[in-house]
């Protein structure tokens, strides 16, 4: 699945491509891909503009000009495709959908626009949505209700991250780390790079960590991200960015998929474990686990 910087990256992608287009109709052919009331999308989706395209942790909201907007979760297999005369652009999981003629099998939903372009959203294992929902409701929906703040606010500093955490002190901080409850938008790699960064082992249960941990992690996550932000995401096989090319932020990964490398830090042996059912990369000298005081 996408990580916060995979997202954000296919946010600014498409921003530039749909923002003030004007949709006339909707196609689609599973209603699990687009459980939409029909009545709903005549009256609030045909005939909108595309008015801003924002990122909401791992989802996508594109909003419209009728005060509504359309919530989209690409889950693992998903992909938006922006094609027209002039231009082709993909994003997601990188299947030949991505450059083929579409529509295809995989095409769940398909948005015309008034100048004949198109954004298709496929998805081969049917487990991503496109939900249109009244824009001012859509924080109040359950699933954004769990979500917790997005990392890379400038309101989210390290007493925050801190506070975050008090609900999972018996937990694995990488663990913990992984709960979009406590944080929004942060996946397996990026949760193995800014452990890495701090130097803290995964498997650390969170109430053992110090004042100075925190603040170390918040650090790391935050350059992790914006480094991999700069860098157009991961190079994981799942993901392609808006342009259709994979990003390059795995070229300067540390840890995560370096298993029997050195570490870059200290030279040891970079090791992979698993942490709640997680594949999860370490360095056994630089990420000393900690354990409770008997």
């Amino acid at each position: 699945m996408p990580e916060l910087p995979e997202v954000e990256t296919i946010r600014l992608g498409l921003s530039r491509l749909i923002n003030g287009k004007k949709i006339v109709s909707v196609n689609y052919d599973n209603p699990k891909s687009f459980p939409n009331n029909k009545t709903e999308v005549d009256k609030f989706l045909i005939g909108s503009k595309i008015t801003k395209v924002r990122r909401r942790g791992k989802a996508l909201l594109i909003d419209l000009s009728t005060e509504h907007t359309l919530i989209t979760h690409l889950k693992m297999t998903g992909q938006l495709v922006f094609d027209s005369r002039r231009v082709h652009f993909g994003a997601g999981h990188p299947s030949p959908s991505l450059v083929h003629a579409l529509p295809d099998k995989s095409t769940r939903v398909t948005i015309t626009f008034s100048d004949s372009s198109r954004l298709y959203f496929n998805d081969q294992r049917k487990f991503g949505w496109m939900r249109l929902w009244p824009t001012l409701d859509v924080d109040s929906l359950e699933f954004f209700l769990r979500l917790g703040p997005e990392p890379l606010e400038p309101s989210f500093g390290w007493k925050e991250l801190r506070n975050r955490f008090k609900r999972r002190l018996r937990s694995p901080i990488k663990s913990a780390l992984l709960d979009q409850s406590v944080i929004a938008g942060v996946g397996n790699i990026y949760a193995d790079e800014s452990l890495w960064g701090a130097k803290i082992h995964p498997s650390t249960k969170v109430g053992l960590l110090t004042t100075a941990d925190f603040k170390r992690l918040h650090a790391s996550l935050i350059e992790v991200l914006k480094l991999s932000l700069d860098k157009g995401g991961s190079t994981d096989r799942n993901f392609v960015n808006a342009e259709g090319e994979r990003g390059s932020y795995l070229e300067f990964a540390s840890v995560f998929r370096k298993q029997g490398q050195p570490c870059p830090r200290c030279g040891t042996t970079i090791e992979k474990i698993r942490v709640g059912g997680r594949g999860t990369h370490f360095c056994p000298r630089c990420q000393k686990i900690k354990q409770a005081k008997i």
